[in-house]
């Protein structure tokens, strides 16, 4: 593991973004439910979390339901939503414990009210520990986040010479928060799926061939030695 810390403290890898692909596929290969699929993903979430604070990573980003997949049928979106409300009540206090910050980005304004509650609630719990800062990703999609940001700067009656960079990264969702060193997708898939538009400008994409639900520390490791062997230009 040091090796690893080693890595992270050389490259000043703060932040990590994850697509986490590939929980139905996986339980279609094993005659599984989708619902399977599902909860083995909270699985590799959790163990994800842990190796990051294992490894010294600041800030982890996960895409957990986009503005597209709402397109799903009724009875897996209403699985998903119902998994996040009871993965967040049942594991809280370990995550609590375990010093974890978390945060939600997206619009929260569609989901239900008792949910959104339960969302708040981890925010207010976990606002002051100090250990992995977690964003979950919940109804985000990204050019919906642009264009909400857009649409602040023009209410605010901004002249356009003031529009700059900076005013725009203040307006994300992501305020506040690093840009993501590195993107890894899982599942192989090689698409960015519309998250993070604007804050990968320049992270260095990963793309692994595994499903999400077998995602734990090793894969981690290897994909944190891709990136530690990686030389960012950025543009240069």
């Amino acid at each position: 593991m040091s090796d690893i810390k080693s890595i992270v403290n050389d490259t000043k890898l703060q932040h990590i973004a994850i697509i986490m692909d590939g929980n139905r596929r996986w339980a279609k290969e094993r005659n599984l439910p989708t619902a399977v699929g599902h909860k083995k993903g909270v699985e590799a979430l959790k163990a994800t979390l842990r190796a990051c604070n294992d490894f010294g990573i600041k800030y982890l980003t996960v895409y957990a339901f986009s503005t597209e997949n709402w397109n799903r049928k009724k009875e897996e979106v209403d699985f998903l939503m119902n998994l996040v409300a009871v993965t967040l009540t049942n594991e809280l206090d370990e995550m609590h414990k375990e010093n974890v910050q978390i945060h939600f980005i997206g619009d929260l304004t569609r989901l239900s009210q008792q949910l959104q509650k339960i969302l708040q609630n981890a925010v207010d719990k976990t606002k002051n520990n100090t250990g992995v800062n977690l964003q979950i990703a919940l109804n985000y999609g990204s050019r919906d986040e642009i264009t909400n940001a857009v649409r602040q700067i023009v209410k605010l009656g901004i002249k356009e010479e003031d529009v700059d960079e900076n005013l725009i990264s203040n307006s994300l969702y992501t305020k506040g928060i690093p840009d993501p060193d590195v993107l890894i997708r899982t599942g192989g898939e090689q698409r960015i799926s519309n998250y993070l538009l604007w804050q990968i400008a320049y992270s260095e994409i990963i793309i692994m061939d595994e499903f999400w639900p077998e995602f734990n520390k090793e894969l981690l490791s290897t994909a944190i030695k891709e990136f530690g062997n990686r030389q960012r230009r950025y543009g240069k």
